[in-house]
């Protein structure tokens, strides 16, 4: 085979890819399933398709541990034009309305910025992929079919302005850290209606996931460029996925235990639905669950 479609079988891990713009979550899910010869490749959270930024992605048994990627805290960075409303709430989806903005002030958004903070009722934009009896909303959007997206409690955790640009469509650079599912856009179409001249947003970057961010992450051509031995060294260790939980150490004589699934006589220092297990080199060896008697190993990775 050649070098770029080698086989690498029993690839475990976690790869942190830049995604660019243009092309979905999917397609680079794809390119990572081709690259390493490994057909199980899930990813920690969608990026839309004219998004770029941070994708976590995991290969192999690493794919047990996207539940807990996929509840990580998110960061990232985009522009909110203000006077223009589209269907999709980013600039990806047809214009629905137009005014002038001009009387727009740096002032006036920034004191409408406390209101979308904090825990908040958000909407789902009605194209993304949020379910509606089982189907996704832009699949219903496709097909002609109305529907009403769904709203749910989010967290945003910050909302920053950070310059502004004043005009008929004024244009805001914002900076967001939240909480699992939250939507950008979502946020730019809400400070848009509140302040009585819509908004929609574009050149969306996700900075950050969970402790991931863009330093380190690959672009997709410089992944694809590198050796079978250097694709392998961009991997994560898998531990690093879960370092927010609590861990414990298994020492040697309980690790046929953990193999066999049994409940290992350890005590977990804090109070917690998941328990890191790890060996004594420190690599991960199961996510366990507090049961009685000790931990029973939930996740087994060896």
């Amino acid at each position: 085979m050649s070098r770029r479609g080698r086989a690498t079988p029993g690839v475990d891990g976690l790869l942190v890819l830049a995604k660019p713009a243009g092309c979905t979550s999917h397609d680079c899910v794809n390119q990572v399933r081709r690259l390493y010869g490994q057909r199980r490749v899930g990813h920690a959270g969608t990026l839309d398709p004219g998004a770029r930024g941070v994708l976590v992605l995991a290969l192999g048994l690493a794919t047990r541990l996207l539940e807990f990627l996929g509840g990580c805290d998110k960061a990232y960075r985009g522009e909110i034009v203000f006077g223009v409303t589209t269907a999709s709430d980013d600039d990806q989806g047809d214009v629905v309305n137009m005014v002038n903005a001009a009387g727009l002030t740096a002032a006036a958004v920034r004191a409408a910025l406390p209101a979308l903070c904090g825990e908040i009722a958000q909407r789902a934009p009605a194209v993304s992929a949020k379910q509606v009896g089982g189907r996704r909303l832009y699949d219903l959007q496709r097909r002609g079919e109305a529907v009403e997206a769904p709203t749910a409690l989010v967290r945003v955790d910050r909302l920053e302005l950070t310059s502004f640009v004043g005009g008929e469509q004024a244009v805001a650079a914002v900076t967001v850290e939240c909480g699992p599912g939250t939507y950008v856009r979502a946020i730019a179409r809400d400070l848009g209606a509140a302040l009585g001249v819509g908004a929609h947003l574009r050149a969306l970057v996700r900075t950050r996931v969970g402790p991931y961010g863009l330093d380190d992450a690959v672009t997709p051509e410089t992944l694809a460029a590198l050796s079978p031995d250097e694709r392998l060294a961009r991997l994560v260790p898998p531990e690093t996925a879960v370092a927010h939980l609590p861990a414990l150490t298994v020492p040697a004589a309980l690790r046929e235990d953990l193999r066999c699934g049994r409940v290992l006589a350890l005590t977990a220092a804090a109070a917690a639905d998941a328990v890191a297990l790890l060996g004594e080199d420190g690599r991960l060896l199961a996510i366990g669950e507090p049961a009685s008697g000790g931990i029973h190993p939930r996740k087994v990775f060896v």
